[in-house]
């Protein structure tokens, strides 16, 4: 009997024991960090344009080695300056960024009281799966007071306030600027990358203003010096405000205003060349296809990087957009201005593209409807 009560105190012991290292196993167990999956933020494949997906922009991949977090593009700032019966364009500039990208775009505009009406009420009529990939920042003009109404009547009204942007825009690390007759026919992102191609010093990227000395107009007819051998163009410019700011950009602009206005044509622009012309090695000349005007086409072609990789930007530069002297530029115009989001996105492509083959008998419409990879459409 004691031997039989023994044996069963003995298996209690045991099975207790047992029954204790089983629950330490677990508790240890659920002490341990989980391995549980990154989500990664991505917009689905099926939900991207097709030209989206065509061009290789930004649509997220699958990391190779599994499930690694993606960093996530920085957000893109894109600045304009608004004032008189600039509205309109403004809105086919940002709707040409936004048909071109699936990131999200911050928009910082100088308007001036009309313009900041009517841009508002255009842009919040737009769908929300437009308004959620930006943001819009409309902020008043302004110009230092003791000689705001010079600077507002520089060139085109208020076109000087962008001189301005990096002690206007304390808070912003680095913006693209467009002038508002700009038409993205690639996505903002593919411009913005170039600052990563910027060296240490520099604090600008521009494109040339000529592509040859027969027809440039800084190397015939500047009164004042300007960058390189034919000038550039600052309507697509991107601006490192931060390394401006440290640069003491303004000490250097408005003296150079004072000493060379009789002589200035061009404004702003004449007076960013003036300070390239001084301190080159703070500026990054990127190709001309990513400011395409008039003057690469209304004669010969003389950008030969739109030949190759098509046009990035297109700049309606002079009036190009409005009036009869450009009609391709004019036809892709409308064909934007005409579009309205969550219509047909080939229906866009096909009719800018039947509205450029009406202009085949001028120089710039035979070129533009003849590129290899034409507006990358």
């Amino acid at each position: 009997m004691a031997r039989k009560t023994m044996f069963f105190i003995r298996a209690v012991i045991f099975i207790s024991l047992i029954l204790v290292l089983w629950n330490f196993f677990w508790v240890f167990r659920l002490q341990q960090p989980q391995q549980i999956p990154t989500k990664i933020e991505s917009t689905p494949l099926s939900s991207v344009p097709q030209f989206m997906r065509d061009v290789g922009l930004d649509v997220p991949k699958q990391h190779p080695h599994g499930n690694v977090p993606i960093e996530k593009p920085q957000e893109i700032h894109i600045a304009a300056v608004v004032c008189g019966n600039r509205t309109n364009e403004t809105i086919v500039m940002i709707k040409s960024a936004l048909i071109r990208s699936s990131i999200f775009i911050k928009f910082i505009l100088f308007a001036d009281d009309a313009a900041t009406s009517s841009l508002n009420g255009t842009v919040k009529l737009w769908p929300d799966k437009v308004l959620n990939r930006m943001s819009l920042d409309l902020r008043p003009i302004t110009f230092p007071a003791d000689k705001a109404e010079e600077w507002k009547k520089l060139f085109k009204p208020c076109a000087s306030q962008r001189l301005f942007l990096p002690s206007l825009l304390q808070d912003v690390d680095s913006v693209l600027y467009m002038d508002t007759d700009t038409i993205f026919f690639t996505s903002p992102l593919n411009v913005w990358e170039h600052f990563n191609k910027m060296d240490d010093v520099q604090m600008a990227a521009v494109a040339p203003e000529h592509e040859d000395f027969s027809t440039g107009w800084y190397n015939r007819f500047a009164r004042h010096p300007y960058y390189g051998n034919l000038g550039v163009n600052s309507g697509v410019m991107l601006m490192n405000l931060t390394r401006m700011r440290h640069f003491g950009w303004e000490k250097y602009v408005v003296p150079i205003y004072h000493e060379y206005k009789s002589k200035i044509v061009w404004g702003d622009q004449d007076i960013i060349n003036i300070v390239f012309h001084f301190h080159p090695e703070k500026l990054y000349v990127y190709p001309c296809h990513y400011n395409y005007r008039p003057d690469h086409c209304m004669y010969m072609s003389v950008c030969k990087t739109a030949e190759e990789q098509g046009i990035h930007v297109l700049h309606g530069n002079r009036g190009s957009f409005h009036n009869k002297k450009q009609p391709a530029f004019k036809a892709v115009y409308a064909t934007i201005e005409q579009y309205s989001f969550g219509e047909d996105l080939q229906t866009l492509f096909t009719n800018m593209k039947e509205s450029l083959t009406e202009t085949v008998d001028t120089n710039c419409g035979k070129l533009m409807t003849s590129l290899p990879k034409l507006l990358k459409i």
